[in-house]
């Protein structure tokens, strides 16, 4: 990242040895500057945690916008260091999340996108506005303090606004070729199931969530409990409120006595502040050529400032963990 040979940019201009320590410099800059907005949303509204515009679109728009501007000062660079500069933001970010804020694998994989996308955004506002000014890019010093002041501002504006609430439904459909008398008793729960059942994908397999080990009913009809345990120590209830042999059960989730959540961090509790399933059940229709067509459907609501993105992570989450339990049902199904 050394200036080209010829050019003014040198250290007799700039004091410091060359523009690619620059570009280190005003990473680590960046990196803290993050830090620092990452405490001050804990200490502002911690059960929020990420879900904020200020901080998942706003601070690493500032911030790479910085970081790309002291690494070109004299604004030579080509397209694809302002395409980079946000990579590597993000990588840092990611690294300080995981190893000094022991945030979980999963939360931090859910900032990234957006996280990219907002840093993305703000390299090439920079590089629009450097190109309008046509001299060299010397006029964004004017506005720089205001601009990487911008998050410290609206975080606790934002903080002080109501926060969206949405409801959203995720369901799933499996084909079985089986009975309706032999799927229904899965529906009501399964005992042993081995790591290999089910369906691969890439919510339990490469994010890392959880996979299904018993699901075991108590009673029998409306107000039976089912007791739910996955790996990782998991374990939770369902309520059963809907019940109609061989068609339908239905339940309500039951969180208080629930434990096991310490693999990931606070942020991603399935009761928490921000984000809670509320409902789940079994639909199962007869189709005319003798199969069976098995629904699973869970509703959550999300509280966040960015809940159109939420929905989407829960899309994907609640899908895969929906498949692969369809798909344990059908094989032992099938096969009996």
């Amino acid at each position: 990242m050394d200036s080209p040979e010829g050019s003014d940019d040198t250290p007799a201009t700039y004091p410091w040895a060359g523009s690619g320590l620059r570009w280190a410099t005003a990473l680590l800059v960046a990196l803290a500057y993050g830090l620092a907005c990452y405490l001050l949303v804990e200490i502002v509204r911690p059960s929020s945690g990420y879900f904020y515009v200020s901080f998942a679109i706003l601070q690493p728009a500032v911030l790479s916008a910085f970081v790309a501007f002291v690494g070109d000062p004299k604004f030579r660079r080509g397209r694809g260091y302002y395409n980079s500069v946000p990579v590597f933001l993000l990588l840092g970010m990611m690294a300080v999340s995981l190893v000094a804020l022991r945030e979980g694998f999963i939360c931090v994989l859910m900032l990234a996108p957006i996280w990219y996308v907002g840093g993305l955004i703000g390299t090439r506002l920079l590089e629009r506005i450097r190109t309008r000014a046509g001299d060299g890019g010397g006029k964004p010093r004017l506005y720089a303090p205001g601009i990487m002041a911008l998050p410290l501002v609206m975080l606790p504006i934002e903080a002080a606004l109501p926060v969206p609430e949405a409801y959203y439904r995720v369901e799933r459909s499996v084909m079985i070729d089986a009975p309706a008398a032999t799927i229904w008793p899965l529906m009501q729960g399964m005992g042993d199931i081995a790591p290999h059942e089910g369906k691969g994908n890439f919510s339990q397999d490469i994010a890392g969530l959880p996979r299904p080990l018993e699901a075991r009913l108590e009673g029998r009809g409306i107000g039976a409990r089912r007791e739910g345990y996955w790996d990782k120590g998991i374990h939770f209830a369902e309520v059963v409120d809907r019940w109609r042999p061989e068609r339908e059960i239905g339940w309500t989730f039951d969180f208080s006595d629930s434990n096991g959540w310490e693999f990931t961090d606070t942020h991603l509790h399935p009761a928490s502040e921000h984000m809670h399933i509320l409902r789940g059940g079994y639909r199962l229709e007869p189709m005319a050529d003798g199969r069976q067509r098995l629904t699973l459907h869970t509703s959550y609501v999300a509280r966040t400032h960015l809940n159109a993105y939420a929905m989407l992570w829960g899309e994907l989450f609640l899908g895969d963990i929906s498949n692969n339990l369809l798909a344990t049902i059908r094989d032992r199904a099938e096969r009996r």
